[in-house]
């Protein structure tokens, strides 16, 4: 082109100089240089648009930064597009030609073009050398680069013939201005050019992108002879690339028009690392304008989907087929109480247009107004105001040491059976064969005392043979399956006192004990006589019911409002603990031994022994005296066996002992009451309610303990022959009897510190009062019919962390009964527990419970998990999970969700059916149910 240039301004200077020479040398050379200067037209017009092509895609590239990688490319496509233009008639306004002009190729144009329509205008009004520099290190220079393409186009201009000479002489007429407009670039100096294009691109960037992006659009529409609808902006990129090979002249400068709506919308470029990573690997993204679009109609799909979720109560509730089935299971009032129920404080949304909406906000912050924090949650300063069982048990036991000695998920997990003696009644802490054998003595019963492995159990117990659902209570209370407790040996012993006897498939309780064959009502109703003040129901409330047998005297207990915790050692009478659980009567498998039972000081309000063959007297009456402990001040010890009422020798002597032990004790034998229609008597003692006695006695024996002794102190704390003061401070528990039942249920305890703050914050009274009410609504609104639990079903139920008991309270009026559970690391609780007519004990779950398999028909676990975790690995709890449960039985779980997963996890792989799952706020409920399933494989050893 520079050649043609400089060919033209030679010619005409060459007329005017020889205008005088001889008209033959005139007209010979005027013809050659026409005939000259028409070759150098024809070559000049395909010059100057591929000349104008290279400048745009070095310019493009300059604003892309794109690397040298892709140099290769765009060299092949450069060459397609000139074929595209050599083929263009040519007749195309100006600014409809430039787009054409500066169209790179089709896979990088959709990528670059959000750069390249910012600067569009400075690269038409700017296109130089700044090109050639670039093409310069793909090739030799750009001197070369410019002759190869006049040679090229020279052969391109022979090949094409006369018709392509007159259609680009046409053009370089329609576009003199284009033409040197590009003949003075060409002129220029590289480097000047280069300098220029970037200041002049900065500057028109950032003064005038919207005068001349609104202008260019005007133009490109006026211009473009195809519609330029025929791509949505909506479309994807895939689409648009199609497009783009069909109509390569409109598909640009209509990209160009999107990103001109989008930036003044406040469309932001991608970077170049983006735009470079996306080139290479080929990505196809959606213009800005796209995602703006998708995200705007996302929100609002988001909007309208979290306000139907807050019409509904629950958007993360599963349920399984059996469960949806039941129509019952939620409802409105339901799922609020899911939402109100996980969270301390549920975050109130903001205020929607919908009038369901608005009505679900009022109804929720009213149960906030109701329930103050509803669920509370634990105060960490709480902690440093109550005393744990583990902190309690640890310094007593190292006082006295001082003194003598100076995550996976398991889903999918393969369980076995217990491969053990036990068989299907195994109790990993009672039947640890291997501890058993390296005891040196069991003169104190420490073969029936706990002895847990170091890792708890991860195998499963197998169930007996022809296993039946359990009988429902009461119906149980008189006859269970046999196959369910397939033993016989009790009845063979005892039958004739009528503990138990075997009936075709079932074994049949009359009722009767050693002491009360005639059966427990009657001797309940003697007791009474006896000692009118006992009140059961009202002032007696909750009983010790030591060597329980079958538990039949706590089982009729029941009809007279009393609560009985009945323990007996596991195998002195064959499986008589078993029975009472499968009966539906609540006992632990315990001893009188060497160490204190698992209970509070001053939390019972009668201990009862019917012929229990516990040597009370014996080792200076320490078992009597571990009795003294858990008994409450005033509280009354019944004691009916042989030594009250018949005169051999032996019982005599134990009689004895035991009048001066008791004596000592300072405890008033209040009567000793014959039994006419079972031929028995019973003697019975109370408690003193002062230290009066004490003080008076003219031998300190048994001893008083010290007073850094602390009576509470039970967690594997030997027992002691010592006694413990009566507390006389009228704050202090113990100093004054709970209110008469059902009233104590309700009330704090009158020793309930106002300045002692509760477990979840609050003072102390008032945290009792919002526990209480907090699961009053839970169980009411949620748990009797929300769960899909049928509660004539259940008898046996156990609260796995337990704190104010306010669950197994909000149980009351329902014919179960709760054990609750405090644990080891948890604030001591549990003299709350008891105070207020329910009862439990202190345990640690990373150990396994002191009951048989198949014992309970529900668990509770209240945020249990998440704290178990912190200190043992879950699989193992959830086997003893598995153990206590009876196939049918239900779990439910309320943990951090997190938590709730692991558990779901667990459950799933040992083919529980987990009815339902809900979570918010990183809170989660969870309600399971065991099956039958068991598998095949025996573990290999234990």
């Amino acid at each position: 082109m520079a050649i043609g240039g400089k060919s033209r301004v030679a010619k005409r200077s060459s007329s005017v100089s020889y205008a005088s020479t001889v008209t033959t040398v005139v007209f010979v050379t005027l013809c050659v240089l026409g005939v000259w200067m028409l070759t150098s037209n024809s070559v000049s017009s395909p010059q100057t648009t591929t000349t104008t092509r290279t400048i745009t895609d070095t310019n493009s590239d300059i604003a892309f930064s794109g690397s040298n990688e892709e140099q290769p490319s765009k060299i092949n496509e450069d060459q397609k597009d000139k074929a595209v233009f050599e083929d263009n008639p040519g007749q195309l306004p100006d600014e409809a030609v430039k787009p054409d002009d500066d169209k790179v190729s089709e896979s990088d144009d959709l990528d670059k073009v959000k750069e390249g329509a910012a600067v569009e205008e400075t690269r038409h009004g700017l296109q130089g050398k700044e090109s050639a520099e670039e093409q310069e290190k793909q090739k030799m220079s750009e001197t070369q680069i410019s002759e190869e393409s006049v040679l090229t186009q020279n052969q391109q201009s022979k090949q094409n013939g006369l018709k392509e000479v007159e259609d680009n002489k046409q053009m370089s007429n329609e576009e003199p201005i284009k033409v040197h407009q590009e003949e003075t670039i060409n002129n220029r100096d590289p480097l000047e050019d280069q300098d220029q294009i970037r200041v002049v691109e900065k500057k028109q960037i950032n003064e005038k992108p919207k005068e001349r992006r609104g202008k260019k659009k005007k133009k490109h529409a006026e211009s473009i002879e195809r519609p330029l609808e025929t791509t949505m902006i909506g479309k994807s990129k895939k689409d648009d690339v199609a497009e783009m090979e069909d109509e390569p002249r409109v598909n640009k400068p209509k990209i160009q028009d999107q990103l001109e709506e989008d930036e003044p919308k406040g469309t932001k470029q991608l970077n170049q690392d983006q735009l470079e990573e996306d080139e290479s690997k080929g990505t196809k993204q959606l213009n800005q304008d796209q995602l703006e679009q998708d995200e705007h109609k996302g929100n609002k799909l988001q909007n309208h989907d979290q306000q139907e979720s807050q019409v509904q109560g629950i958007d993360n509730a599963t349920f399984n087929d059996e469960t949806k089935d039941k129509p019952e299971i939620l409802n409105a009032t339901q799922t609020d109480t899911f939402q109100s129920l996980l969270k301390t404080k549920t975050n109130q949304e903001t205020a929607e247009k919908d009038t369901q909406i608005e009505a679900q906000q009022q109804h929720e912050s009213t149960s906030e107004e109701t329930l103050g924090s509803t669920i509370p949650k634990e105060s960490n300063e709480s902690k440093n105001a109550w005393k744990s069982q583990k902190a309690q048990s640890e310094n007593e036991k190292e006082r006295r040491r001082d003194e003598s000695s100076g995550k996976e998920s398991l889903y999918g997990y393969t369980w076995h059976l217990c491969n053990v003696t036990a068989g299907p009644d195994y109790i990993p802490c009672l039947d640890n064969e291997e501890a058993l054998k390296k005891l040196r003595s069991t003169r104190h019963f420490e073969h029936r005392e706990r002895h847990c492995p170091e890792e708890g159990p991860t195998c499963l117990v197998p169930l007996p043979k022809g296993y039946k659902r359990p009988i429902s209570w009461p119906k149980s209370r008189e006859k269970i399956w046999y196959n369910n407790v397939p033993h016989t040996k009790l009845a063979e012993f005892k039958g004739h006192q009528n503990w138990v006897k075997v009936s075709g498939d079932f074994l049949t309780f009359p009722g009767g004990g050693t002491q009360f064959i005639h059966g427990a009502l009657h001797y309940i109703d003697f007791l009474q006589q006896s000692v009118p003040n006992l009140k059961w129901g009202k002032r007696t409330r909750v009983i010790l019911d030591v060597g329980c047998g079958v538990a039949s005297f706590g089982g009729y207990l029941f009809d007279r409002d009393v609560l009985t915790m009945s323990f007996a050692p596991k195998d002195e009478h064959e499986a008589q603990v078993q029975f009472a659980l499968e009966r539906g009567i609540p006992a632990i498998s315990a001893v009188m031994g060497s160490q204190r039972l698992p209970f509070p000081c001053r939390v019972f309000d009668v201990v009862h022994c019917a012929r229990c063959r516990v040597p009370w007297h014996a080792e200076n009456g320490m078992l009597l005296l571990e009795l003294n402990r858990v008994l409450r001040p005033g509280g009354y010890f019944i004691w009916s066996a042989t030594p009250v009422y018949q005169k051999l020798p032996e019982d005599v002597e134990i009689w004895n002992a035991m009048s001066s032990l008791t004596k000592a004790m300072c405890w008033d034998l209040v009567t000793i009451k014959r039994d006419k229609l079972n031929s028995v008597s019973a003697a019975v003692y109370r408690k003193p309610i002062t230290n009066e006695c004490y003080d008076k006695r003219p031998d300190n024996n048994p001893p008083m303990c010290k007073e850094n002794d602390d009576a509470n102190a039970v967690w594997h704390v030997p027992l002691r022959a010592c006694m413990h003061r009566v507390p006389i401070n009228p704050a202090e528990r113990g100093t004054r009897w709970p209110a008469h039942w059902p009233n104590r249920l309700q009330k704090a305890p009158y020793w309930l510190n106002r300045t002692q703050m509760g477990i979840y914050g609050k003072p102390a009274p008032q945290d009792f009062v919002k526990d209480y009410e907090h699961w009053t609504r839970v169980v009411s609104k949620l748990y009797m019919s929300g769960l899909g639990i049928s509660w004539s079903n259940v008898r046996n139920v156990m609260d796995m962390r337990a704190v104010y008991g306010g669950f197994a309270a909000a149980l009351k009026d329902i014919k179960v009964w709760v054990m609750n559970v405090v644990n080891l690391d948890s604030p001591d609780t549990l003299p709350i527990i008891y105070e207020r007519g329910l009862f439990g004990m202190y345990h640690d779950w990373c150990e396994s419970f002191s009951t048989y398999p198949r014992s309970y028909d529900l668990l509770h676990a209240d945020h249990l998990f998440s704290k178990l975790e912190k200190r043992c690995k879950l699989q193992p709890v959830l086997a003893e999970v598995d153990r206590i449960v009876r196939p049918g039985g239900k779990l439910i779980v309320r943990d951090e969700s997190d938590a709730i997963g692991e558990v779901e996890n667990l459950l799933k792989s040992l083919h529980w059916e987990v009815h339902l799952t809900f979570s918010k706020d990183q809170e989660g409920i969870l309600s399971a149910q065991k099956g039958d399933w068991r598998p095949t494989a025996y573990q290999a050893s234990i």
